[in-house]
C-alpha cells in the first residue's frame, strides 16, 4: 500500500450511523475525508451534529457537486433503496471508484427477493453481480475483486457470527433454532420515534417486525450459502430504552455427541486471527456495556437446564461492529490494511 491516503466521502453523513462513521474515519490515519454530504443544512460544520467530532473536516455538501474523479471510495449511509441509485449513476463512468454501501440495497443477490422483502423495485439489477455481502471475519480472502460491498444489518452480523461456524460444522441442529434480539433505539434510525407510536417510547422495551422482520432475508441468504441447506428457525427482535447495544440471544438444540466445551473450542479456533472477536469461557455472563463504541463482538456459549440444548449469547455495539465500524473494517480489507486500523 502506498503512502497515499484514500479519499472518500460519506453521504449520509448526519445520521446516526453516519456520524459514527465520521468520528472514527476521522481519527483513521490512512483517509482523508473530501466530502461530508446531506440532503439538509448544507454549509453547516459536522460539529453541529456531533461535538465528539474534534478534527476540522469539510462543511456539509452536496453530493451533486462532488468531484469524483479525486475521490477512491463513497460511503453510503442512506435509507434503502436511495443508495442504489447513485452508485448506478456512478459505478460505469466511474471506473476506479469503489462503494461500501450500509443499507439493504446489495445485501441481496436476488432483485426479486428484495421487491418481495422491501416492496420496493431494485433500480441497479445489473451491478448486483458486482457486490459482495461483507461481514468482514467471513470475506478476507475475496473482498478485494469487488467494487460493491454490502455492509451486514446489525442483527444478522450478531447472529451470524456465532452461528454460522457451528452450522458448518454440524455441531447444531438447523430445526427449532430461536433467535431473541434486543437493540438500542439507534438502529431504526433518526425518525424511528415516527416509526412508533408506543407511549412512554424512551423508557419502554417492545417487540417489533413480528413474523417478517426485513433481516430475516439476509440471514435466509447468507444461512443457505455456508451451508447448502434451509435452516429452520424463529426471530424476535426488541428495541430497549438505550441509545446503543445489542444483544442477541440464540437457543439450540446441539448433537448428542457434542459438548459446550467443544462449541467453544471451534469457535475459539474459527476465530484465532480475529482480533475483534472475543470467545469466552463457558457460561459467562454478558453486557452491550463490554463492547459499546468498539468493534467487538463478545460471544458467550451457555449451558442450558435441557442438556440437548445450549443458549449462545451474542454483543455487539449496533452502530460500529453492526454499522460504521464493520464498514471500516471492510474499508480496511479491500485497501490491503491492517483490519483494525482506524479502529482500535
Amino acid at each position: 500500500m502506498s503512502l497515499k491516503k484514500i479519499n472518500i466521502v460519506i453521504a449520509g453523513a448526519t445520521g446516526y450511523v453516519g456520524l459514527d462513521l465520521v468520528n472514527l474515519l476521522s481519527k483513521h490515519p490512512k483517509v482523508k475525508i473530501t466530502n461530508l454530504c446531506a440532503q439538509n443544512k448544507i454549509g453547516k460544520n459536522i460539529q453541529f451534529f456531533d461535538s465528539r467530532i474534534k478534527k476540522k473536516l469539510p462543511k456539509i455538501f452536496s453530493l451533486a457537486n462532488v468531484k469524483w474523479d479525486k475521490v477512491d471510495l463513497l460511503f453510503l449511509s442512506l435509507p434503502n433503496s436511495q443508495g442504489q441509485k447513485i452508485i448506478k449513476k456512478l459505478f460505469y463512468k466511474h471506473t476506479h471508484l469503489k462503494f461500501i454501501d450500509l443499507s439493504a440495497d446489495f445485501r441481496l443477490q436476488d432483485s426479486s427477493s428484495y421487491k418481495s422483502w422491501y416492496k420496493l423495485d431494485h433500480k441497479a439489477k445489473d451491478l448486483i453481480k458486482y457486490s459482495k455481502y461483507s461481514i468482514s471475519e467471513f470475506v478476507k480472502k475475496d473482498i478485494k475483486k469487488f467494487r460493491i460491498i454490502a455492509n451486514p444489518g446489525c442483527y444478522p452480523t450478531s447472529i451470524q457470527l456465532p452461528l454460522i461456524p457451528l452450522l458448518k460444522k454440524k455441531l447444531i441442529k438447523n430445526k427449532s433454532i430461536i433467535i431473541d434480539s434486543k437493540s438500542g433505539y439507534s438502529g431504526a434510525g433518526k425518525l424511528f420515534s415516527k416509526k412508533f407510536n408506543y407511549k412512554n417510547l424512551f423508557s419502554s422495551f417492545f417487540s417489533y417486525g413480528i413474523v417478517k422482520h426485513k433481516h430475516m432475508s439476509e440471514l435466509d441468504q447468507e444461512f443457505s450459502k455456508h451451508t447448502k441447506k434451509k435452516i429452520f428457525y424463529t426471530f424476535s427482535p426488541h428495541v430497549i430504552p438505550t441509545y446503543r447495544g445489542l444483544m442477541s440471544t440464540m437457543h439450540l438444540e446441539k448433537k448428542p455427541t457434542t459438548s459446550t466445551k467443544q462449541i467453544i473450542r471451534v469457535l475459539k479456533n474459527f476465530y484465532k486471527k480475529d482480533i475483534f472477536i472475543k470467545i469466552l469461557e463457558a457460561n459467562t455472563p454478558v453486557s452491550t456495556g463490554n463492547v459499546v463504541n468498539t468493534n467487538n463482538c463478545e460471544i458467550s456459549v451457555c449451558s442450558s437446564r435441557d442438556k440437548n440444548k445450549i443458549v449462545i449469547y451474542s454483543v455487539i455495539d449496533n452502530l460500529i461492529k453492526g454499522a460504521s465500524g464493520q464498514a471500516i473494517q471492510n474499508l480496511n480489507l479491500m485497501y490491503g490494511l491492517n483490519e483494525s486500523v482506524g479502529l482500535k
